[in-house]
């Protein structure tokens, strides 16, 4: 991943969960900052951190469409506010390391039939 991801895959997993143009714009910003964007889309290509955010995302809605085995469910589960995620959404806070383990224990915790 040294030469980074192409933006359309950031692009691809924000349409994967979000259908509203405004709300993946609103994700992708959260990945990367919007003059950072834009000079992305010039060169095609993310920084290496913006990729491994990209594909941690990407990771975190595979877990969830594994969990809930329909996309609709997983998608409704990743746009809600969680209370163990202090109110946040799951994919909100799945930018960073931590947040995705976070939101990793409360997958797995459904998978295996214990209180999420």
């Amino acid at each position: 991943m040294e030469a980074g991801l192409p933006v359309e895959a950031l692009e691809e997993v924000a349409a994967h969960v979000h259908d509203h143009p405004a709300d993946r714009r609103s994700l992708m910003l959260r990945v990367v900052p919007e003059g950072s964007l834009k000079r992305r889309a010039k060169v095609g290509r993310l920084s290496p951190s913006e990729s491994e955010r990209t594909a941690r995302l990407a990771h975190i809605i595979a877990h969830a469409e594994h969990v809930w085995r329909d996309p609709t469910k997983a998608r409704a589960f990743l746009t809600t506010p969680h209370p163990e995620l202090g109110d946040r959404t799951p994919i909100e806070v799945s930018v960073d390391e931590f947040g995705a383990r976070q939101v990793e224990a409360i997958l797995d915790g459904i998978l295996y039939g214990l209180p999420a």
